[in-house]
Order: C-alpha cells, then sequence, then structure tokens
C-alpha cells in the first residue's frame, strides 16, 4: 500500500471505507450501523451501550479519522494504563502508516507533555488527562472528539468522580464531539441526555454468549441449548481441554487464585504437547526470574506455567503479566485463574468463563454479591471473535438458593443503572482547588459549574453537594490554598459565601493542584516542614504513609501491636508525627502507617521480596504500586519544600527516593547512577571493596569483569570513559 501523508486524510471521502480496510473488515456490524445512523460522522454526541467485543473501537475509529480529517485531534480516555498500551499498539499499526501520529501518555502527573501537540491521536487515561489540563496544556483545544471508553466507570467510586469532571470540564472548555462507549447499562439513556448525546443500544456480539448456571453436576444455558454434565469444577476444565478450547476462572481472592491455578496445573499438564511444553519452559524461567529475589510467589508460578495454567491477579509485575497475558493468546496456557481485575483490563477472551465466586469482601459490608455490571464483564469476555462461534459463561453455585439467585440475577436480570460518586469530599478538595487554579472564578461560577455535572444531572436538587463545597473553599482558604475575597478585598465569613465572591488560588494553592495530590496531604507537609525539628528516612516514610494517597494501609494483626510499639520507641526522637491516644480516632491509621514505613525501611534496608512478602504479605505486584505512591508523595514533598524555601531536606528527599527506587542502603547510592547497576550489582560490586565511582575507575576490566560480567563490566568502563 502507497504511503499516505497526513495532508491525504483531508481529502478522504469515505472514512468508514478506510476504517473498514485498516481493521481488515468487509462489512460493518449492527454496533456500526446503529453509531453511523446516530449521525456520528455528522459531529453527533453518542453513547454507545452495547456487550464487550461488540465492535464499539471500530465505532471510535471512525470519529477519530473524521476529526483528523478536518484538520483536528482525537482524544481517546481509557481507565487503565493497560488498556492504554493496547489501544495504542492498535491504533499505531493501523494508521501510522498512513501519517497519522498515534501518542501515548499515562505516567507523570506534574507535566504538561507539550509534545503531545504533534500528535493526532493521543491516548490517555482519565487522571493523566486531569493532569494535562491543570497544567494548561494548549493543543487539548484542538481536540476534535473526545473518545471515553468504558463510560461505566462513572459508577466507579475512585475513578468515577475525575472521569465525570473531566467530561464536564471538556464540555464547558472546548465543546469537542463526545463518544462514549459503554457496556450494556440500564440507563445509559440518562448518560445521553446529560451530555446532549444521541444514545444507542444494540444488543448484538459476533460471538453468540451462552450463559450458564452450574448446579447439581449440570449447566443450565441462556439461550437454551443441550446441558452441559460435568463434575465440579474440575468436570467443567476437564471438559474445555477435551474440546481443545482454553478457559478463563474468576474467583475472589489473590490467595484462591493461586491455590486453584496451583491445583488446575495437574490437569492442563496431560493437555501440553513437546513442542508448546518446551516454550512453556522458557517462559516460566522468564517468570520465575523477574525479579532479583525471587518469591514463593513466582516459584508457585512457574510451576503453574510450565503445567499449561497460570493465574492472574495484582499481586504479579508487569513483566510476569505481559508473558502470561501472550503466551494465553498464544495457546500455550491453557487455563487462567484471575481476579475481578483481569476483567475490566485488557482483551484477554476465551471460549470459556467459568465464575466461581460471586461474593468478595467488602471493607463497608464484609461479604457480599459482586454487581451484576462486573460479572457482565467478566461473562463478557467468553467467545473469542475470529475463533470460536459461541462462547460459554458459567457460573458456579453452591446450593439451590444461590443458583436461583444467581439465574434471576445475573443470567436474567439487568445490570445496575449507574450513578454519580462525585459527592464525597476526599475527591472535591482536589477538584475544586483545580477548578480554582487553572481559572480564576467566582463562587457563583464555581456552583454554575458543579450544577453541570452528572451529579447535578442525575440527583437534581444539590443543596448538599453545594453544603460540601462551601466547606470545603473554608478549608482551602484556611491552608493559605486560595483566597476569597468580595470586590473591596474584605475578609469572607462562612455566611457570607453564598453571595459571589472572588475565587484565586495562592502560588502555593496552585503547585498542589499540578502536584494532583489532597490538599489536606499537601497541608499535612507543609506543616511538618515548618515545624520538623529533625530530618529521617523514617520520620518522612512515617508522615507519608499516613494519607490518603497511601490507603489502604497495612493492616496490622494483634500480635504485631508489641514489635510496633517497641519500634516507635526506638525511634520516638526521629518520628515527625507524633502518636496519639489510644483512644484518639486516628490512633488505628497512626498505627497501620508507622507498619507501611517499616515495611519501606525494610526495602530500603535491602531485603528482597521474597523476604518482603513473608513478613509482610505483601506482593511484589502490591510493592512496585506502594514504591510508585510513595516516590510520588516524595516527589510532591520536595516541590513543596523547594517553592517554601525550605532547602535543608531537598538533598535528602532526593537520596530517598532513589533508595526507594533501587532498594538500597546509602552506600550504594553511587553505583546505580550507572545504566545496568540495580541493587544486586550495587551490593556486589561494594562487597568486593569498591566504595566509589573513582574506585571503578581504577580497577582493571579484567578484575571487573569477574565480579559483575563481562558484558556489565565493559559497559561501566563505556560509561565511566564517557563521563570524565
Amino acid at each position: 500500500m502507497k504511503k499516505m501523508l497526513k495532508d491525504d486524510i483531508s481529502r478522504i471521502e469515505d472514512v468508514v471505507e478506510l476504517v473498514m480496510k485498516q481493521a481488515g473488515i468487509k462489512k460493518l456490524n449492527p454496533v456500526q450501523h446503529a453509531a453511523l445512523k446516530a449521525g456520528i460522522l455528522d459531529g453527533n454526541n453518542v453513547v454507545i451501550a452495547a456487550p464487550t467485543a461488540s465492535g464499539k473501537t471500530l465505532v471510535a475509529e471512525f470519529a477519530a479519522i473524521n476529526a483528523i480529517r478536518q484538520g483536528k485531534k482525537a482524544i481517546y480516555i481509557v481507565p487503565l494504563r493497560a488498556l492504554a498500551n493496547e489501544k495504542y499498539n492498535d491504533f499505531k499499526e493501523k494508521y501510522e502508516k498512513l501519517g497519522i501520529k498515534v501518542g501515548i501518555s499515562t505516567g507523570d502527573l506534574d507535566s504538561s507533555d507539550s509534545w503531545l501537540a504533534k500528535y493526532d491521536i493521543i491516548i490517555v487515561t482519565s487522571e493523566k488527562l486531569d493532569s494535562l489540563l491543570r497544567h494548561n496544556v494548549t493543543w487539548v483545544y484542538d481536540a476534535g472528539v473526545i473518545i471515553a471508553d468504558e463510560v461505566h466507570l462513572l459508577n466507579d467510586p475512585t475513578r468515577g468522580p475525575t472521569l465525570e469532571i473531566l467530561l464536564t470540564k471538556l464540555r464547558e472548555s472546548i465543546s469537542p464531539q463526545f463518544v462514549c462507549l459503554s457496556a450494556t447499562i440500564r440507563n445509559y439513556e440518562e448518560i445521553a441526555e446529560w451530555i446532549n448525546a444521541r444514545g444507542v443500544e444494540v444488543n448484538y456480539r459476533p460471538v453468540t454468549l451462552y450463559k450458564g448456571v452450574y448446579f447439581d453436576n449440570k449447566v443450565r444455558f441462556f439461550p437454551e441449548k443441550g446441558s452441559l454434565e460435568a463434575g465440579g469444577l474440575e468436570g467443567l476444565v476437564r471438559d474445555t481441554l477435551k474440546r481443545g478450547k482454553q478457559a478463563l476462572i474468576f474467583v475472589s481472592t489473590r490467595r484462591n487464585a493461586e491455590a486453584l491455578a496451583e491445583k488446575l496445573a495437574k490437569l492442563t499438564k496431560g493437555y501440553v504437547g513437546y513442542e508448546d511444553g518446551m516454550k512453556l519452559l522458557k517462559i516460566a524461567n522468564k517468570i520465575e526470574h523477574a525479579l532479583e529475589h525471587k518469591t514463593r510467589q513466582c516459584e508457585r508460578l512457574a510451576f503453574c506455567i510450565r503445567n499449561g495454567s497460570a493465574f492472574h491477579h495484582a499481586g504479579i509485575v508487569n513483566e510476569q503479566r505481559n508473558e502470561i497475558e501472550q503466551a494465553f493468546k498464544d495457546g500455550l496456557i491453557k487455563i487462567i485463574v484471575a481476579t475481578p481485575t483481569l476483567a475490566a483490563g485488557i482483551n484477554l477472551p476465551a471460549y470459556r468463563v467459568i465464575i466461581r465466586d460471586i461474593k468478595r469482601y467488602d471493607a463497608s459490608y464484609g461479604m457480599d454479591y459482586i454487581p451484576v455490571l462486573e460479572i457482565e464483564q467478566m461473562m463478557g469476555r467468553a467467545g473469542r471473535p475470529k475463533y470460536d462461534k459461541e462462547g460459554e459463561a458459567i457460573i458456579i453455585a453452591k446450593n439451590k438458593k444461590d443458583a436461583n439467585y444467581i439465574w434471576e440475577q445475573y443470567i436474567t436480570g439487568e445490570t445496575e443503572r449507574i450513578t454519580s460518586k462525585l459527592g464525597v469530599e476526599p475527591i472535591l478538595r482536589m477538584h475544586i482547588l483545580a477548578l480554582i487554579a487553572v481559572d480564576q472564578l467566582t463562587t457563583n461560577a464555581l456552583l454554575e459549574f458543579f450544577s453541570k455535572t452528572f451529579y447535578a444531572y442525575q440527583y437534581k436538587a444539590i443543596d448538599k453537594l453545594f453544603g460540601i463545597i462551601e466547606h470545603i473553599l473554608l478549608m482551602l482558604k484556611g491552608f493559605g490554598f486560595i483566597e476569597i475575597n468580595n470586590s473591596h478585598g474584605d475578609f469572607v465569613s462562612a455566611y457570607e459565601l453564598l453571595s459571589d465572591k472572588r475565587l484565586k488560588a495562592t502560588l502555593i494553592g496552585r503547585r498542589v493542584s499540578e502536584l494532583y495530590i489532597d490538599p489536606i496531604t499537601a497541608h499535612k507537609i507543609i506543616s511538618s516542614l515548618k515545624h520538623m525539628k529533625c530530618i529521617s528516612d523514617i520520620g518522612i516514610l512515617q508522615l507519608l504513609s499516613n494519607t490518603n494517597e497511601m490507603k489502604p494501609l497495612l493492616g496490622v494483626r494483634q500480635n504485631e501491636f508489641k514489635a510496633i510499639s517497641e519500634f516507635i520507641v526506638a525511634n520516638e526522637d526521629m518520628l515527625i508525627e507524633k502518636v496519639p491516644d489510644e483512644w484518639d480516632i486516628e490512633y488505628e491509621d497512626y498505627i497501620r502507617s508507622i507498619k507501611t514505613a517499616m515495611l519501606f525501611m525494610d526495602w530500603i534496608d535491602e531485603m528482597g521480596e521474597d523476604k518482603i512478602l513473608e513478613k509482610y504479605n505483601v506482593t511484589p505486584g502490591e510493592l512496585r504500586v506502594r514504591i510508585e505512591n510513595m516516590d510520588w508523595l516524595l516527589y510532591a514533598m520536595h516541590e513543596l519544600a523547594l517553592l517554601l524555601g525550605y532547602k535543608d531536606i531537598l538533598k535528602e528527599i532526593r537520596k530517598l527516593r532513589i533508595r526507594l527506587k533501587y532498594g538500597i542502603r546509602a552506600e550504594l547510592l553511587p553505583f546505580v547512577k550507572l545504566k545496568g547497576i540495580g541493587r544486586v550489582k550495587a551490593r556486589t560490586l561494594h562487597n568486593s571493596g569498591i566504595r566509589s565511582l573513582s574506585d571503578l575507575r581504577k580497577i582493571p576490566l579484567h578484575t571487573l569483569e569477574r565480579i559483575i560480567g563481562t558484558k556489565t563490566a565493559r559497559d561501566i568502563k563505556n560509561q565511566l570513559a564517557r563521563s570524565s
């Protein structure tokens, strides 16, 4: 195919034909026909509600290419980084040969990413785009279409409010075309009405999905088909394997996922041929040694993979996750046992989905039923387009009562209504400060903005929300993050707040907004900087552990209180936050923050992932997430200290960030500056009597090769030569 220049896109008459050609399809399905009928190429806002794997992404591509044809950008919003990477790779493969530039940004939340201005399709997470708007990016005004994937996540208490604020901001500031993609939900029309869109619901799926309930050794399906007889979950797995198919099994906890995958490895082993077995052996070895200190979890996972099964949850690291997903797509791994997080992630279908657990633990309610929408997401993974004509999603019932509940609720019942989760103070604090920091507002303008949210549209009367906003404004003013003035610049009281007052972010308030942290966390950091008597690693780590950003903190068992109390006594002079009285409401979080800080202290004292898993029951995947969160808080503390002139602490924070990244003691800091040197090789160098980069320059190459290997030694010598 002749390479097409970007300028040629503007001359394309048939966008649909182009997108179909790039996707390799010859005819549109009902979802895509319905989107075109709704006027997606005429600039109409559209909300598409259709099952998983129904071809909704192609609809988004119609709108994106149409916008690019008109000289505009397309911004594609996704909820997860994994999903962003998947879309990026897909779009890049399809469209970069046409001269369309595809960009992705999901990381650093304190950057304007000005380089994105040169891209045509920009893929971002909700949080990243929200952060970019806080940094006053200008290229966003060139967006012709905003595509919101998985828009039903408005219902999610953690991600929903940011998405809702984001969509409201974009409607108010640039008025682009909106294309919102959703699973089948009960009130899709309500979301459509909110953004002045045409709602389209199509119950089409290219692969027929049979939903079933397993009870009393039989599976009853809807729509009806011949019943399936099998002896329990293992019988269903054995039937899947005999058909030459693959299965995803969903269970409620990580521990259950690991135990079941290990158990099923005995079954899958018999269905792995010699060639596939050799490939799996290589993958298993990679996975077993993905960490510098392999854990029991790594060994269990490698054992499963060698035998054709795997477990998949948030506790494994990205390198392991990517290997598992690719091996499953290649047909090497026959069975994956996963927690529900996989269902909301990347496109990983299987012929059969088996849902073993319909309840999970909730901190507020204890063991509770999983929402219908989440079960639908799991069931939606059944049936592989291009491979299967049908897919089966089977929920296992433990008794007759369960079987009846499953049939009525999950098989033939409706999904829940999507409701706004915006009216929560911690969420509102961040967004109110951001709104004021980006645009100087009046109180009336701020209230008007919130009157245009999905929350306001859904609940009509929003007096309660206004009450929370009033409280937050006074809090932000008390922190020194905003100024509230009348036209004469006089002080404003709570009673006067309902009249129209000017709102302006202070210099420190704007910086807090850009740093994307809770204003209460920022206030805690600033107050501590002012009164800090001693700069210590444990003091900083405990202070930052006791924040909303680090929750959930590590739980404390009864038999651990003594050790934690002794730790507090031993480090009392270095702790910035003093221990509250036992009857104070803050006491439990404080104790948990101490244990969390102890975890970080062990990590920077070079405790391996294996020992951390054993001591704290924190998996490598969870450890990496916690390290990433702590690093961001350390960065925020550094920036606030820099702005406020507390220079004494800056060097200590920078050192602590490096130690946290690599998990090293202070004496190894010089070595990790070198590319290819991590905690293990740095410690090896130090234990060999090498104490500095100067020592490394002096040591003969052949000696260094014996210590850390030929390739690494030569690479280090080259780096040192270039830097001298």
